[in-house]
């Protein structure tokens, strides 16, 4: 039995972000909830109950020895692989894409929980035996080949920018994991390559990046969603216009509840709240990487580097595109933008994340 407490910052930052979240996705999303929904709090209400469940599963997740979890990694990669299946075949369609599954007004998204499946699995393979990983064959290609087929399924629905995250977080896991470096370097120039010919290979990912590089040049069409953004950015200044008083929010900004609530978040509390928050995102990826390197043992140190790499990945994307510093992607903010699946996940991972700071010689 663990007599030890949690990580209590990371518990703090946490609840801190979600509360700031709910907050955000209440302002940002009310106009079109109620011109779309005929209801203002339509969104707001569904990120109340996923906040619900999302820390039921924390708690949950803190409870279970993370040690116990090890040899269900396979499992739970295999469901989350039928998942990426089922959502091609019976998905629920929405702009272009299949990407939820469920049942009336309760969906979830199957990327989501393959993220999470991945690093259990990739953290457990390391784990069985450290010094395989140092050898192509034997080692990183058994996992090259699994992300791989993730990346693929996900690829297929289409979201590319959820895939590449995959692809990222698995390079991360890698390293961290002492995987040959000159392998990953290979790696790093194979996956550069192949990223610029998936961007070719479909006209609305080729018009993302010409948006990026000059969204003037098409400013009522590609260019509007950065445009925008940076106006909603740009006029929020130092200290904001003040909280609810975005003017981009009014169907100005597409997806100022989502993809880009960074910029309504610059908008309404300016640079100070901006920074406020990038601040505690800061505070809880340091204290992640202080339980990864405390904690005693090769799975929960890979583990709980895995789960902390896989929100700094999504936090440093989503502020670069919110901000134009690379090309829009459809990633969420973790525990700010508004999506269920998303939240509840994140906050299960914390979870875990807590339950392995329990066995920490100092964290």
């Amino acid at each position: 039995m663990n007599k030890k407490p949690v990580d209590f910052p990371i518990l703090l930052t946490t609840v801190i972000l979600v509360a700031f979240g709910i907050v955000m996705v209440f302002s940002a999303s009310f106009y079109y909830s109620a011109d779309r929904w005929g209801d203002g709090l339509y969104f707001f209400k569904r990120q109340c109950l996923w906040a619900v469940i999302g820390f039921a599963g924390l708690f949950v997740a803190s409870q279970i020895d993370y040690t116990k979890l090890q040899k269900y990694s396979r499992i739970f990669l295999i469901v989350s692989i039928v998942l990426l299946i089922l959502v091609l075949l019976i998905g629920e369609a929405r702009n272009y894409a299949k990407r939820w599954l469920g049942i009336g007004n309760f969906t979830i998204q199957p990327a989501e929980i393959a993220k999470f499946a991945m690093i259990f699995f990739i953290a457990d393979t390391i784990a069985r035996d450290k010094g395989r990983i140092r050898k192509f064959f034997k080692g990183m290609l058994p996992v090259l080949l699994v992300a791989g087929l993730v990346f693929g399924l996900i690829l297929m629905q289409p979201n590319l920018s959820t895939a590449g995250s995959i692809v990222i977080l698995t390079l991360v896991m890698l390293f961290v994991g002492g995987a040959n470096l000159g392998h990953l370097s290979l790696l790093v120039g194979a996956g550069a390559a192949a990223a610029v010919a998936l961007t070719f290979s479909a006209d609305y990912r080729l018009n993302r990046l010409t948006a990026f590089m000059d969204p003037w040049a098409d400013p009522m069409e590609s260019g509007w969603q950065l445009i925008q953004s940076l106006y909603s950015l740009g006029s929020g200044g130092f200290f904001g216009l003040g909280l609810a008083r975005s003017r981009q929010k009014y169907l100005y900004l597409p997806y100022p509840e989502t993809d880009f609530i960074f910029a309504i978040i610059g908008e309404e509390l300016g640079f100070i709240g901006a920074t406020f928050l990038i601040l505690l995102y800061l505070v809880l990826i340091w204290r992640g990487i202080r339980v990864a390197l405390s904690v005693p043992d090769l799975f929960g140190s890979l583990l709980a580097a895995g789960i902390i790499s896989m929100i700094a990945i999504q936090v440093v994307i989503n502020i670069a595109v919110v901000t134009a510093s690379m090309p829009p992607t459809g990633l969420p903010l973790p525990f700010i933008s508004y999506g269920g699946s998303s939240l509840a996940i994140f906050l299960t991972s914390i979870g875990v994340l807590l339950n392995i700071s329990r066995h920490c010689k100092a964290a």
